[in-house]
C-alpha cells in the first residue's frame, strides 16, 4: 500500500510534514514530531474554542512515583510494586528504568524478575497511593467541577466554557500537581475523550499534548493502529492482513468493509480512526464495585484456611467501601481451579452493607455451593456491587446490634488509620495465617 505525505500540528497549531514509516510504526516513530507541540503547548492560544475542549490526565507510573517521593535514592533505578514471586504474585506498575528490560503491570513478577534479576521489589502501600489520588483529584476540582475519574490515576476533565485555552489550564494544572505532591504527569487536551486520552499516551511520560480543534485525524494519521482504543494485537494483525499500517491508513479504509468484517464494532473503528468521540465527560462515573482477591503461594484445600481467607477478604472490602461511604448490595465471588478454570457467583441482599461479617457471610455461602472439600484451590476474590452512598440500615444483626457492629467497624477503622492496618487483627485470622499468606498488589494503568 502506497503512503501519502500527511502533517501534525505544531507547537503554534500550525501543520508541519511528516514523513510516514513504511511499516507499522511504534509511538516512538512520531514522538520527535511532537517534541515542540509537548513543549509549548500554550501556541494553541491562537485557535477559537472549540465546540468541546476535553482534558485527559495520567500520573505516570504513579505507584513508583509516590515510592520516589519517600525514598529518592529510588530514582533511575529498575524497581516495581508488587507480589513476590514465590507467591504467584504480579506487578502491579514498574519504574521507566525496570520497563526497559520489558517489565509491565500485571506482569507475573517471577518473570519480571528473569527479566531484570536486579529488579528491587516493593509491597505498596494502598493507603498512600489512594491519599495521593485523592489530593490531586482536588487539585482538578479546582478548574472544573465536571471531572470523570476512570481510575486511581487517571481522570478527564471538561473544560468546555473555560474562558483560558484548554493547554493553558493543562500547564497551569501539570505545575500545580508538581508543585504540591511531587508527581509527574502526562495531560492531553483534545476535542473528545478519545483523542486527548491518545494524546496523553503519545506525550508520556511527563509531557503535555495539545492537538488543535480540527486536526484531530491528522494528528492520529501517523500512528500504530494500537494506538486506538480497543485495538490489541491479534486485531491489529488483522488489520495489518489488508495492508494497513497507521490509523491514517485505517481511515481511508472503506467503513462498509470494516462492519462486514467486524460488525458494529467495525462502525465504531471506523470513526475514532477519524478522531470521532460524542461520549459525554460522565460526572456522575463511579466505581462499579469495589474488590478484593489472592493468589494462593500453594493450591489450598484446608476449609476452614479458605474460610479464613474469604473473612479476611471481606473485611479489606468493607473497610474500603466504609473509607469512601459507599455501600452495596451485590456480593460477589471469583473463584480459580488450578490451572486456570475460573468461575464467579453472586447473590443480592436485602439491603446494602459495609460490614465484613454480611459480606463474609454471602460470600462463604456462595463458595460453599461451588467447593467440594478437598478440591484445591489456586485464587479467590470477594467483590461488592451495586453501590450507593452509605446508610444506616436495619440488617441481620436487629437494629442494636447493628449499631453496634457499625460502631465497632469505624473505631477498627480510626484504629487502623493511626496505626496501620495490621495493629487490629481478628482473633480467627491470626491463627495458621502463614499458610494462606500472600501479598494482594492494587493494580494501575500502565503509565
Amino acid at each position: 500500500m502506497s503512503h501519502s505525505s500527511t502533517s501534525l500540528p505544531d507547537a503554534n497549531g500550525l501543520l508541519q510534514p511528516v514523513t510516514p514509516s513504511p511499516r507499522s510504526p511504534d509511538v516512538a516513530d512520531v514522538i520527535p514530531n511532537l517534541t515542540e507541540l509537548r513543549r509549548g503547548a500554550l501556541g494553541q492560544i491562537m485557535h477559537p474554542m472549540p465546540t468541546r475542549t476535553v482534558l485527559h490526565l495520567d500520573l505516570d507510573a504513579f505507584f513508583c512515583s509516590v515510592e520516589e517521593l519517600l525514598n529518592p535514592a529510588l530514582k533511575g533505578t529498575a524497581f516495581a510494586v508488587g507480589g513476590k514471586a514465590d507467591e504467584r504474585g504480579v506487578l502491579s506498575t514498574a519504574s521507566y528504568e525496570a520497563r526497559k528490560f520489558g517489565l509491565r503491570s500485571a506482569m507475573p513478577t517471577a518473570q519480571a524478575l528473569r527479566l531484570c534479576p536486579h529488579l528491587n521489589l516493593l509491597p505498596g502501600n494502598r493507603k498512600l497511593y489512594s491519599e495521593y489520588s485523592r489530593q490531586v483529584m482536588r487539585i482538578l476540582a479546582d478548574v472544573s467541577p465536571l471531572i470523570e475519574q476512570i481510575s486511581i490515576d487517571e481522570a478527564f476533565v471538561d473544560l468546555t466554557g473555560d474562558p483560558r485555552p484548554g493547554g493553558e489550564v493543562a500547564a497551569l494544572l501539570k505545575r500545580r500537581i508538581a508543585d504540591e505532591t511531587g508527581l509527574p504527569c502526562s495531560l492531553g487536551v483534545a476535542s473528545n475523550k478519545l483523542v486527548a486520552k491518545i494524546a496523553t499516551n503519545v506525550g508520556k511520560p511527563n509531557g503535555l499534548v495539545v492537538v488543535p480543534p480540527g486536526q484531530e485525524a491528522a494528528f492520529l494519521a501517523q500512528l500504530p493502529l494500537d494506538a486506538l482504543w480497543g485495538v490489541g494485537p491479534k486485531t491489529r494483525q488483522q488489520l495489518e492482513s489488508l495492508g494497513l499500517r497507521t490509523i491514517g491508513d485505517l481511515a481511508r479504509w472503506p467503513e462498509a468493509d470494516l462492519i462486514r468484517r467486524f460488525g458494529e464494532w467495525g462502525r465504531g473503528l471506523a470513526r475514532h480512526s477519524k478522531g470521532l468521540d460524542e461520549r459525554p465527560v460522565e460526572t456522575d462515573y463511579e466505581a462499579k464495585s469495589i474488590s478484593s482477591e489472592t493468589t494462593f503461594a500453594r493450591d489450598v484445600t484446608d476449609g476452614e484456611a479458605l474460610r479464613r481467607k474469604f473473612l479476611e477478604l471481606s473485611e479489606e472490602v468493607a473497610a474500603n467501601l466504609r473509607r469512601d461511604g459507599l455501600s452495596g448490595r451485590t456480593v460477589k465471588i471469583k473463584v480459580r481451579w488450578p490451572p486456570f478454570e475460573t468461575l464467579t457467583r453472586q447473590t443480592t441482599l436485602a439491603q446494602p452493607t459495609d460490614l465484613t461479617e454480611e459480606i463474609h457471610q454471602a460470600a462463604w455461602a456462595l463458595f460453599q455451593k461451588v467447593w467440594q472439600p478437598g478440591r484445591r484451590v489456586r485464587l479467590i476474590g470477594v467483590g461488592v456491587s451495586g453501590l450507593s452512598e452509605a446508610a444506616r440500615q436495619l440488617g441481620m444483626f436487629g437494629e442494636g446490634s447493628r449499631e453496634r457492629a457499625e460502631k465497632l467497624a469505624r473505631t477498627v477503622d480510626a484504629l487502623r488509620e493511626k496505626y496501620g492496618w495490621d495493629s487490629v487483627r481478628r482473633a480467627s485470622l491470626v491463627k495458621r495465617r502463614r499458610a494462606t499468606d500472600d501479598g494482594r498488589p492494587q493494580t494501575e494503568e500502565q503509565g
